[in-house]
């Protein structure tokens, strides 16, 4: 394809006056004339969006966005830059007429172009990967992919830009080298945190509302965000995580595979003749709380078990299971109310030292 340059070259100079029409006037004609046809592109474009609208596909309503307003202000430039090649300048602004100029406004059309398209590709069938109840791709991810391919066609824009212009780009890549590797230095736990997020994202070692248990905190999942995850702790505080910390710490979800989780009750006495009572005793405890409690579940059935001799102690130990992970303390103030009545009742003593 030949550039502006080889096309004006090619072609006679247009001369002042045109058929006894001034280059100014003529200028203004070509203006207005490219002013209409704008227009009726957009009429046309509009009306083509809305007949997209109504098939199945959704690659033309993505390529009629995409291109819509682009090649609308695409005529417009090209009308603007005809007529200035037939306009009568004032002395010192001819530089307006190098194609140079007109090549760049050209890349910036065509880098919108492509970005708007990009960016409706993701967006459309990226929401249908995130319904998929199979992917594994979330919003996060979509968001990561919005932004880095932002950057990435604008950046290869604007190089473009700078090789038409010629601008010799040597001494700015050094610098921006150098300022890449400062920033890069300064930036290192956000970048780290960044793709602990995309990491997380495609991980998915928990969701929102999971409890889980992360280093000293425990607590529900409030937020995942790009750059840290936040948690309701079980004292009702907000504590922010970094998501470089999460991906490198042991997580564990209370609510994976299910919201089932095993309760442990340590139990302890200072009679050995009370063992087989205590056994007994503890059973029925556990029995009949998973009657009466609703999230304590009798099947799997409790379980008792005689542990270990202590140093003064005999040690035991109720296994109950419960439906919901936020009642583990509530359920160990239920075990240790019925232990105190019932013990009390048996004669069995319990330690305190």
């Amino acid at each position: 394809m030949m550039s502006t340059d080889a096309v004006l070259n090619a072609t006679p100079s247009v001369p002042a006056e045109i058929f006894g029409i001034s280059g100014n006037f003529l200028a203004f004609i070509i203006v207005f004339a490219g002013i209409l046809v704008a227009a009726a592109m957009f009429a046309i474009v509009k009306g083509l969006g809305k007949r997209a609208d109504r098939t199945a596909s959704r690659i033309d309503d993505i390529i009629i966005a995409s291109i819509g307003t682009p090649f609308v202000i695409a005529v417009l430039v090209i009308s603007i830059y005809a007529a200035l090649q037939v306009a009568s300048l004032p002395p010192g602004l001819e530089w307006i007429v190098e194609s140079n100029y007109f090549d760049a406004i050209y890349v910036i059309i065509g880098a919108w172009i492509v970005h708007g398209f990009v960016h409706n590709f993701i967006i459309i069938y990226g929401a249908r990967l995130v319904g998929d109840a199979e992917s594994d791709i979330d919003e996060r991810m979509i968001a990561i992919a919005l932004t880095v391919s932002k950057y990435l066609i604008w950046f290869i824009a604007f190089l473009l830009i700078l090789a038409i212009l010629e601008i010799d780009i040597t001494a700015l890549i050094a610098g921006a080298g150098i300022v890449g590797i400062a920033v890069g230095l300064a930036a290192k736990d956000f970048l780290s945190n960044f793709f602990g997020g995309a990491v997380i994202a495609m991980d998915k070692p928990f969701k929102l509302n999971d409890r889980i248990n992360i280093g000293q905190y425990t607590g529900d999942v409030v937020q995942i965000g790009s750059r840290s995850t936040r948690l309701k702790t079980l004292d009702n505080q907000i504590v922010t995580i970094p998501n470089a910390t999460i991906t490198n710490s042991a997580v564990m979800n209370y609510t994976m595979p299910n919201s089932i989780m095993k309760v442990r009750v340590p139990v302890s006495i200072t009679n050995a003749k009370d063992i087989p009572n205590v056994k007994r005793v503890l059973f029925e405890i556990a029995q009949e709380l998973a009657e009466t409690i609703p999230y304590i579940l009798p099947n799997p059935e409790p379980v008792v078990y005689f542990l270990e001799f202590g140093n003064s102690s005999l040690n035991f130990e109720i296994d109950l299971w419960t439906s919901d992970v936020t009642k583990t303390s509530e359920i160990k103030d239920a075990v240790n109310m019925s232990i105190v009545k019932r013990f009390s009742e048996e004669k069995i003593e319990i330690p305190y030292s």
